[in-house]
């Protein structure tokens, strides 16, 4: 199916106004990494209690992980000289697709939900307004804006929000801390039934990409869940993102080279909206960083069937779509034929080592490092904010921009190129596909280094 055989529709501006809370979190701004005067915070007096402000590699609460506190991760993907530049997503709006909970038996007939949170008991849902307050206070960053968009969730408990939506909104804001955060909320329902999983994707893939510069997508379903018609409507709907200047970011799943279906077939395939050739699909990687300076090291393709499967479960989504051809912007690429190939780039996604995501309960702070490629494609929105706010507009639609850069002679000052790994899983379908130099379907062309490539994309 080509993508422009399909019909755009008429959506709402990306301006539109849509059912929403907004929020200031916090009375007082505190400083982040970016030189600015920092002023102490006052965290609220019935707020949960944090640890001490951290400002180095750290150990989490689920062993052997370590996390990369915000300064380290920005000084490793080249995001520090922009925030110290005065480049920090301020005036751009960035949403996030909270990935609904995972049930709390895998396996058992529903659909496995990338970006599950970390291991060991974990509520339903969590008050993101708790969670990014303490984020804040233990990591010394700039209170979050952030808007709740509760159209499908219902209104009770607007500030509930997933673990796996908590920790995408965390990201973004330790990535781009001045944007505003926006967050679509699934209904508690939405993994009942393929029907209501594929309905209400769609459902809220079209709040999302309203009313904002950038939407982060951290859950995908296989492509073999959607009806043509389905897949016509959510193209749609992306092309409708794309005339009104939206990058939508999408996750190209946890599961490696399959999907799992609803009564525990696998199937060997790509997910959407990640495989649309209008999303920009990210997978995951394995981030090394010197644990004091943050300095960059190295970076293997993310998957846990290669390590400790049990602590980090899941690998890199990649492979090639059965619905959409070789978009134009991937023609002559090698390793890629005629069929879509699945991602375009990639970022940390591993569970045993990377950004911290903070967890409020009561009145303590859980922190594990941020799980999954839902967590690289909040990351890759971040940058994406960041990129529009140096560019004065919106840059919407950067896939072919993307693949010129990473064609050029630039690609190696503005990716890291991830050549070792796989994405082979453990399961009755194990034919994955390897990393090599330049793209390939398990990370795409690789992570960013932040300061080449935002102001290459922001200059067109």
């Amino acid at each position: 199916m080509s993508h422009d055989n399909v019909p755009a529709r008429l959506i709402r501006s990306r301006r539109a106004p849509l059912p929403a809370l907004a929020l200031l979190l916090g009375g007082a701004l505190v400083a982040g990494c970016t030189g600015s005067p920092a002023h102490p915070a006052h965290p609220a007096k019935h707020g949960p209690a944090s640890p001490a402000p951290l400002s180095a590699a750290s150990g989490c609460l689920v062993p052997p992980a370590t996390c990369y506190a915000p300064n380290l991760f920005r000084v490793a993907y080249g995001i520090r000289p922009l925030l110290d530049s005065g480049v920090d997503g301020r005036g751009e709006t960035v949403t996030v697709l909270a990935p609904p909970q995972p049930p709390n038996q895998p396996g058992a007939g529903a659909p496995t939900a990338p970006a599950t949170p970390p291991p060991g008991p974990a509520p339903a849902t969590t008050d993101i307004r708790q969670d990014l307050a303490a984020f804040d206070r233990m990591f010394r960053l700039p209170a979050a804006r952030i808007q709740a968009v509760t159209t499908q969730a219902g209104a009770a408990s607007p500030w509930q929000v997933s673990a796996g939506g908590a920790q995408d909104l965390e990201v973004v804001h330790a990535v781009a801390p001045a944007a505003t955060l926006r967050v679509v909320s699934l209904p508690a329902t939405v993994l009942d039934s393929q029907a209501t999983a594929t309905a209400d994707m769609i459902a809220a893939l079209r709040l999302a990409v309203s009313g904002t510069d950038v939407a982060s997508i951290g859950w995908s379903l296989g492509e073999h869940f959607f009806s043509p018609a389905q897949v016509a409507e959510l193209h749609s709907i992306l092309k409708g993102a794309a005339a009104q200047h939206v990058t939508v970011a999408a996750s190209s799943g946890d599961d490696g080279s399959v999907s799992n279906s609803y009564g525990g077939t696998v199937v060997r395939e790509v997910s959407l909206p990640a495989s649309d050739p209008l999303a920009l699909a990210v997978g995951g990687t394995t981030l090394t960083a010197n644990p004091v300076t943050g300095s960059y090291v190295s970076e293997t393709t993310w998957n846990g069937a290669t390590g400790s499967f049990d602590v980090t479960p899941g690998a890199s989504g990649g492979g090639f779509s059965h619905l959409y051809p070789r978009p134009a912007y991937q023609a002559g690429v090698p390793g890629i034929a005629k069929m879509r190939g699945v991602p375009d780039v990639a970022g940390d996604a591993n569970q045993q080592g990377g950004l911290p995501v903070v967890l409020a309960s009561g009145r303590q702070s859980a922190v594990n490092a941020a799980p999954g490629t839902s967590a690289a494609t909040a990351l890759w929105a971040g940058l994406m904010a960041l990129a529009d706010q140096d560019a004065q507009r919106g840059l919407g639609f950067v896939n072919p921009a993307l693949y010129r850069i990473a064609r050029s002679a630039s690609y190696h000052q503005a990716f890291h190129d991830v050549t070792t790994g796989d994405n082979l899983t453990l399961g009755p379908v194990s034919d994955g596909y390897h990393a090599g130099p330049g793209w390939d379907p398990v990370t795409g062309w690789g992570s960013p280094n932040a300061q080449v490539l935002v102001p290459r994309l922001a200059r067109g």
